[in-house]
């Protein structure tokens, strides 16, 4: 039997903006979706650490995003910690991350000069993608960290590591700050009117051998990155995300992870955000609705995330005549 699970970061708006953002879209179809099917409130969480459970990967102190990312660029079993660049930027009182674009050159000068002041201290720094670092420990760091998606534009003095080896990552994330301040590829780029590549951010932490993915998907399909790197991982099907679903095209147990609300949320284009959503239910939900209420999908499964809770809505082709269930507007599932 076909079956879809659908998972959407930051669908739901901060409820100060929300009714004025979503203002005249029109969704009708994923409005039924969220109003119709059983729904319930579930403890927040992170798009790593629901893809982890999906995939049924343990998560103890960390989602061990590392790992599964590590193997998919190519890089050795062993333990691991992603290291991404990125920029701070002290504003008041707040050390403001954001994400910056590396090119593989600068991407392996800097790894090199780490590499060059952190030798013999049971780390190496390896840049396999420009935008994906890394470092290789001796043993696994006894903490918990926070994934780059949910520190960016954010304070990241709220967000640092937790736990038994803490302190020391904290001093590690201060004397890189302090190495790339000065580096002679950071003063060519802010000459050239570009963000400095002044820190990197520690999260994701896992050793090889405690990780092992369950195939719980035929197909997964993505406009992230790390969706494709679970979905090679456990053995399943993977398709970037097209720009339309087709009922025909798609058999299984199927999984689509949509981050493209996040995106725009996170660079503050809130009318992006609008047209995002609006291309998505006349793309997705409306077929992907009108293929559940023909009988063609089994069931279907919505996974909304952000803010302080997450929504999950389980529907059956039943469901989709339930006309007494009311179909809420948008706006009234904003964030407090």
């Amino acid at each position: 039997m076909k079956t879809v699970h659908l998972v959407i970061p930051d669908l739901f708006l901060p409820k100060d903006f929300a009714a004025e953002v979503s203002a005249g879209l029109s969704v009708p179809a994923l409005q039924k979706m969220l109003g119709r099917g059983h729904s319930e409130m579930l403890e927040p969480v992170p798009l790593e650490n629901l893809l982890c459970d999906l995939f049924g990967v343990p998560c103890q102190n960390d989602a061990p995003i590392a790992t599964i990312s590590a193997a998919f660029d190519g890089l050795a079993a062993g333990c691991w910690l992603r290291a991404d660049p990125v920029n701070l930027n002290l504003q008041r009182d707040q050390l403001l991350l954001a994400a910056v674009q590396v090119g593989s050159e600068e991407a392996a000068a800097l790894c090199a000069s780490l590499n060059t002041h952190f030798a013999g201290q049971g780390m190496e720094f390896f840049a396999p993608h420009p935008q994906r670092w890394y470092v290789r420990l001796d043993r696994l760091s006894l903490m918990r960290t926070t994934p780059l998606s949910q520190v960016i534009g954010g304070d990241v003095r709220k967000a640092l590591p937790l736990g038994e080896d803490a302190a020391h990552w904290h001093q590690v994330f201060n004397e890189i700050q302090m190495l790339l301040h000065t580096h002679p590829l950071n003063e060519a780029r802010e000459a050239r009117g570009e963000p400095a590549i002044n820190s990197v951010w520690f999260w994701g932490g896992g050793c090889s051998e405690s990780v092992a993915l369950q195939k719980n998907y035929d197909s997964v399909s993505s406009d992230d990155v790390l969706a494709g790197m679970f979905a090679v991982s456990s053995g399943a099907t993977f398709s970037v995300w097209p720009e339309k679903w087709r009922d025909a095209e798609n058999n299984g147990r199927q999984l689509l992870v949509w981050t493209g609300l996040r995106s725009t949320l996170q660079g503050g284009n809130l009318a992006a955000w609008r047209i995002a959503l609006q291309d998505f239910e006349n793309s997705y939900a409306r077929p992907i609705w009108q293929a559940l209420r023909s009988g063609s999908i089994a069931s279907l499964q919505i996974d909304i995330l952000g803010g302080d809770s997450m929504l999950r809505v389980v529907l059956t082709p039943a469901n989709t005549w339930a006309f007494w269930r009311r179909a809420g507007r948008l706006a009234e599932y904003s964030l407090v």
